[in-house]
């Protein structure tokens, strides 16, 4: 590969990887990977990298880089290019079904919403503060979130809670009196409105069960990971 081009591959390459953090940035795309406190360090980053490449395209390192150099060079600019080709779409449902569900939420709960306004993650971690199910028998229900099966489960809706990233995503659920003639999909996002109830597990144990009454398909949420 001639002096004048291989010069260009490493600015290439920064500047490949600069505009691809500075794009998931700004469209987005950022939501279904990571949490919205460190989107700003990711743009950051991005702008960094797009101003390293300008850098040593103005003042190209002294020296000819070796041809496997050069290569791992072009596999990571085809691996930036690819990023910007092919957004992300990851399956919540899977990811779900793998991981624990140790939800690592707060313990106690500084504040409780009517429960017509609790999201599905506020119900899990009130019903793991206070677990009495006797408590929210009768109680509205409007909460929204994916279906996912646990192993060896029924289907429920699930949201993914992380503290950085999808890496450390953990999910939590509420199990859900489905109709009768009703047959959730896996990976569907749905809204539910209904009422909490008590049912007793195989088990003996007693549990919240939320009785869904109203069921309607819904898009991904722009933000679908909870903090």
């Amino acid at each position: 590969m001639g002096q004048p081009v291989a010069a260009l591959i490493r600015p290439l390459t920064l500047g490949l990887w600069g505009a691809a953090l500075v794009l998931s940035t700004l469209s987005g795309r950022l939501d279904l990977l990571l949490r919205g406190a460190f989107h700003p360090l990711v743009g950051i980053c991005g702008v960094a990298l797009l101003a390293l490449a300008v850098q040593q395209w103005l003042q190209p390192a002294a020296g000819r880089e070796s041809v496997q150099t050069q290569r791992a060079w072009l596999f990571c600019s085809a691996m930036a290019i690819a990023v910007v080709l092919a957004p992300p779409n990851p399956s919540f449902s899977d990811l779900a079904t793998s991981r624990s569900e140790a939800f690592n939420g707060p313990s106690q709960l500084e504040f409780v919403l009517p429960p017509s306004q609790r999201t599905l993650t506020d119900w899990v971690r009130l019903l793991r503060s206070q677990p009495d199910p006797q408590l929210y028998v009768g109680d509205p229900v409007n909460i929204s979130g994916f279906v996912y099966t646990p192993n060896g489960g029924h289907p429920q809706l699930g949201r993914l809670t992380v503290r950085c990233c999808l890496a450390d995503a953990t999910p939590i659920g509420l199990p859900i009196r489905w109709p009768e003639d009703y047959k959730p999909q896996r990976d569907t996002w749905l809204s539910i409105r209904g009422q909490m109830a008590m049912e007793t597990t195989a088990s003996g144990a007693r549990q919240s069960i939320v009785v869904a009454q109203q069921i309607k398909a819904i898009p991904r949420p722009a933000q679908p990971l909870e903090p």
